[in-house]
């Protein structure tokens, strides 16, 4: 007798202790889109961790979960799935997997048969007799001026690109406007009155950067990023410059980095001449250009 209780008491011990998985489903037949709704429950978790798979990722592949809640405290884990398919014939979730702290529980398989309710039969009547409506000039306006408007704007849109591309690219990157733009530079350059004040370090420094961009900009040459050295060598290689604005080029960029460095003091009228040399160079650039088109043309 008292091994018998023995027994009772481990099993009813057992069982208070061990995890309880239940599950229940709301409907076997369901209409097509019909939403239908299965419940897992375990029990007796114990502060255990539930492993599953992912939210919106339990069922296979026939239904379209709509809602998927998960719910767990001290004692008791809990899943609801909403759920439809929308595909006739008959379907199975299978047993679905639940690792707690290591010990693996499975749900009964249940089976789903799927109805298209509408028969072939069915006679669909409408609410009210079709009625027709003469349209006007302004109807067919409100009806589409999103559209035309929508459609007026991109051919603006293309024309005014195509227009910048034949006319303003031009127009802001010809031999005129970058030589005026220089030698408005150049002027206020010469307001500062580096040569008057004997700033002669200065004074080199930006007409060396006026000249660079300038050579840049109309001879096409790298002359933004070579050095003095390069520069002259690139030059005299490309033969786009004439050899008199060339040599005036190489003197002024030669004494200009001598002078950074210190190696040489330049006087007044060497600044002068420097700076006359530079604007003359910059006017007659025009020239070089004529030139070199003629030179491809021919």
């Amino acid at each position: 007798m008292k091994k018998i209780l023995f027994i009772l008491s481990f099993l009813i011990c057992g069982s208070a202790f061990s995890q309880i998985l239940s599950s229940n489903l709301e409907k076997k037949t369901l209409a097509l889109g019909e939403v239908n709704r299965l419940m897992i429950r375990i029990d007796n978790v114990h502060d255990l961790q539930v492993v599953a798979a992912p939210k919106n990722e339990l069922l296979p592949f026939h239904f379209e979960e709509i809602k998927d809640s998960i719910g767990q405290n001290q004692n008791s884990y809990e899943r609801k799935i909403e759920f439809s398919v929308y595909d006739e014939g008959k379907f199975t979730i299978p047993e679905l997997e639940f690792n707690v702290g290591g010990k693996i529980l499975k749900t009964i398989p249940y089976e789903i048969d799927v109805i298209n309710t509408a028969q072939k039969a069915d006679q669909i009547n409408d609410i009210m007799n079709n009625k027709e409506v003469k349209l006007e000039t302004k109807d067919y306006w409100e009806l589409y001026k999103f559209y035309i408007l929508a459609a007026l704007a991109v051919i603006a849109l293309i024309i005014a690109i195509i227009m910048f591309i034949k006319w303003g690219r031009k127009s802001k990157s010809s031999p005129a406007v970058a030589t005026n733009q220089t030698l408005k530079e150049l002027d206020s350059l010469k307001k500062k009155k580096y040569i008057e004040g004997g700033n002669f370090r200065s004074f080199y420094v930006e007409l060396i950067e006026i000249s660079r961009t300038f050579i840049t900009t109309q001879y096409r040459l790298p002359a933004d990023v070579l050095l003095t050295d390069d520069l002259i060598d690139v030059m005299k290689k490309n033969n786009t410059i004439s050899q008199e604005n060339e040599k005036i080029v190489e003197d002024v960029f030669l004494r200009g980095d001598l002078v950074k460095f210190a190696k040489t003091f330049p006087d007044q009228a060497t600044m002068e001449k420097d700076f006359a040399d530079i604007r003359d160079f910059v006017k007659r650039s025009s020239k070089d250009l004529e030139f070199e088109n003629l030179r491809k043309d021919a």
